[in-house]
């Protein structure tokens, strides 16, 4: 029987991306899950064989406006503690360091385009290490502690917490090496100009880089995400 993998998303367009093929060619079946309209009570998250949380404009401290939040990372704590593989990305590692007890924040600055991560000695050994030299495309203005057992793997001089890991089964990426190549990008750009513009940056810049040193970020962001299923 297939393995399933449940792409958690909290807005429509962000999904698997880059990281969709290397998905499938570890022979996972995809499914999709809006986080509004998920029963977090029940076992939706533990039912698939690997969670991936997706990001979002939301923060995790949001909870007044967006209600199945809190549902949603105490599903996630449940998922971990079960020993259950779990992706997060972008908000999905808020999401999950949250679950570990870390505490989710406003960072100093919104970090937006491509630029290179700093490998910690854990992050070289990692699967990470495919990402070395390359930029990746970041787009959040929140960060978190690192939660208490996980080991740091990545940085950025502006954020200390980047990717982390908690044991061969949890990989949290603050970054976004699954975009680079999809279309949808173009959704980002338009939904995001405010956000763009409170970076200092405008869409045409990120367009140029999209296409210069996006396909670079997928190819490598697919060997990283390849190497970590491998290790399940």
């Amino acid at each position: 029987m297939a393995k399933r993998a449940l792409i958690l998303r909290h807005v429509d367009y962000e999904g698997a991306a880059g990281y969709r093929a290397p998905i499938e060619a570890a022979g996972y079946t995809l499914e999709w899950q809006a986080a509004d309209s998920a029963d977090f009570a029940g076992g939706v998250l533990d039912a698939a064989d690997l969670l991936i949380v997706m990001g979002g404009p939301m923060g995790v401290y949001e909870t007044n406006t967006y209600p199945w939040i809190e549902p949603e990372v105490a599903a996630i704590g449940r998922r971990i503690a079960a020993g259950l593989p779990t992706l997060g990305i972008c908000l999905g590692s808020q999401m999950i360091a949250a679950a570990l007890g870390a505490r989710v924040y406003p960072g100093p600055a919104r970090e937006v385009g491509f630029a290179p991560l700093h490998l910690t000695a854990a992050g070289e050994a990692s699967p990470l290490a495919a990402l070395a030299e390359t930029k990746v495309l970041h787009w959040h203005g929140d960060t978190f502690t690192l939660p208490e057992g996980a080991v740091r793997l990545a940085s950025t001089e502006g954020y200390c917490n980047q990717a982390f890991a908690v044991d061969p089964r949890v990989l949290a990426l603050q970054f976004h090496a699954e975009m680079g190549e999809d279309p949808r990008f173009d959704i980002w750009l338009e939904e995001g100009r405010d956000y763009i513009a409170s970076a200092g940056l405008t869409p045409e810049r990120l367009v140029e880089d999209h296409g210069r040193l996006g396909p670079l970020a997928v190819a490598a962001g697919r060997r990283m995400i390849g190497d970590w299923l491998a290790g399940l």
